[in-house]
């Protein structure tokens, strides 16, 4: 759940950033990602649906601004959900472009490690986040994060566009979009060939990394 001391943390959040958000480049061409992904699905998915998250964001922060200016509570209330879904939108794709590379790589050893501590083998923690991934009832993201805590990585999902650590509290490693857009030009209704192909092109430099960052 989404509670109200996420909203109110992402509401003042919000209220503090004056800066507009902007839609960030891709680290690689629209077709890098062929086959697994196809040209078409990338630059709809980048180019269109990532830039409206970021449009009205930056509209719903606007508004936020002026509300606050006049005192408007019962605004600042009312803006919370779209501060939400597309501040969460431009979070999880943000970092979603980041971990895919055509190039793909292995994890590095202290992930390795620490994905053999608490899951078996890799092989199983594909298993587990794509059978996670999959059960996704409607629209949402699979998540490999890591719990600071209890200082060990776990597998989470959240619906629509949810950001998964003022969801949850895991930090992100590794997000896989289960949004029809993100797929269905492609794969059709079979999300599960979609979520088994996708690792093919995850950029386990970038998951190595935000995992070691995650430790300090």
């Amino acid at each position: 759940m989404f509670g109200t001391r996420s909203v109110g943390n992402l509401i003042r959040v919000a209220g503090a950033c004056r800066q507009k958000h902007s839609l960030p480049d891709l680290p690689y061409e629209y077709s890098a990602l062929e086959p697994v992904i196809s040209r078409e699905i990338m630059s709809l998915h980048h180019s269109k649906h990532h830039a409206t998250y970021v449009a009205n964001l930056n509209a719903a922060e606007e508004k936020l601004a002026a509300a606050q200016a006049k005192g408007d509570i019962q605004t600042i209330i009312n803006l919370a959900p779209a501060l939400k879904f597309n501040g969460g939108g431009h979070i999880n794709h943000s970092i979603f472009w980041q971990n895919l590379s055509a190039s793909g790589g292995k994890p590095s050893a202290t992930l390795a490690k620490a994905i053999e501590q608490d899951f078996g083998s890799l092989d199983n923690m594909k298993n587990q986040l794509a059978a996670a991934s999959v059960a996704v009832q409607g629209s949402g993201w699979g998540w490999l994060g890591y719990n600071k805590q209890m200082r060990k990585l776990q597998i989470a999902t959240c619906v629509n566009q949810d950001p998964l650590q003022a969801t949850t509290g895991l930090i992100p490693l590794f997000g896989i979009d289960v949004w029809e857009h993100a797929y269905y030009l492609q794969y059709k209704n079979v999300r599960a060939d979609y979520v088994k192909a996708i690792f093919e092109v995850a950029n386990w430099n970038d998951i190595s990394s935000r995992y070691e960052n995650a430790l300090k």
